[in-house]
């Protein structure tokens, strides 16, 4: 067996019963995304894949929160960036910003090819980066407070790797990117957003539960099953779409419209806390609920 973890800084890697659990381990930073996070879970990812003691793998957060999206305040705000790795989306270009969106989007993605089962564990805010982990999951199981959606579209892209419409279809799609909104467990179990929602204290008994029944069937049909299922996604256009995806969220980057513009010289003159406040406050809490939408606090 290949041995394909050489750092677990940013995440914790076990394996019990058949199942590999895989927790992202920045609760101080609400698990945000940096590059070596990334790095680290492709590894886990790989390595889950490749051994034979795993039939099914669970991802989760520590703490709170299962991720609140990538690192604002880190190389993806474009800051700090001779303290570490630079990247080609630094010279501005759209092909540049595109090449380095790939290259992150194929960390990730890993979720979708790879032959076992992979169960999404989620509470507290699944934001922004952190959609683009859960949704590539074949089950995401949250609690009925966790806080699901893409503020980010409001001012800063589309996600650079979508799927949203193959879970929720075209209209919730978009009106979930369309406002940056959120959507609770409850209500994005209800849209289908997420395959079920329990009372956060039930969420790890679910969950496990859950990892238990799929671990207890062999290796081999599971592969056959989530790509089975898989390539009926492929011929309806998933694979594809995340590579116009990471090309659409580099073509939202070039944007200077208003809202853009506010945003990148919030985070230039002020950091990310007042960047942040500025592009939320118009839409108030920014939750939605199903069914009040006349109820809705006013923004």
């Amino acid at each position: 067996m290949a041995k394909w973890l050489a750092s677990t800084e940013c995440i914790r890697f076990d394996v019990a019963d058949r199942v590999a659990h895989i927790t992202l381990h920045r609760p101080d930073k609400r698990n945000t995304l940096t590059p070596q996070t990334l790095a680290e879970l492709h590894a886990a990812l790989l390595e889950a894949d490749d051994r034979t003691d795993v039939n099914a793998i669970v991802l989760a957060g520590a703490g709170k929160d299962f991720c609140a999206g990538y690192d604002l305040a880190g190389a993806y705000a474009g800051q700090g960036m001779s303290e570490g790795p630079t990247y080609r989306s630094v010279n501005g270009t759209l092909d540049d910003d595109a090449w380095q969106l790939e290259q992150t989007q194929k960390q990730t993605i890993a979720m979708f090819d790879m032959h076992k089962p992979v169960i999404a564990r989620v509470q507290g805010n699944c934001l922004a980066g952190g959609t683009d982990l859960a949704l590539m999951c074949d089950m995401v199981i949250a609690a009925d407070d966790a806080r699901i959606g893409f503020p980010a579209a409001r001012a800063n892209g589309t996600p650079p790797q979508n799927m949203f419409v193959y879970h929720v279809g075209p209209q919730w799609a978009k009106r979930l990117l369309m406002t940056g909104d959120w959507i609770s467990g409850t209500d994005a179990a209800r849209i289908g957003l997420v395959m079920d929602s329990v009372p956060a204290d039930e969420l790890d008994a679910k969950v496990a539960e859950l990892a238990r029944r799929v671990a207890a069937v062999d290796a081999e049909l599971l592969a056959a099953h989530k790509r089975v299922v898989n390539l009926a996604l492929e011929l309806s256009g998933a694979r594809t779409m995340q590579r116009l995806g990471a090309e659409l969220d580099a073509r939202a980057h070039l944007s200077r419209g208003p809202r853009r513009t506010q945003f990148r010289a919030d985070m230039a003159e002020h950091g990310l806390k007042t960047a942040l406040k500025n592009r939320d406050e118009p839409f108030g809490d920014g939750q939605v609920r199903l069914g009040s939408e006349s109820a809705r606090k006013p923004a």
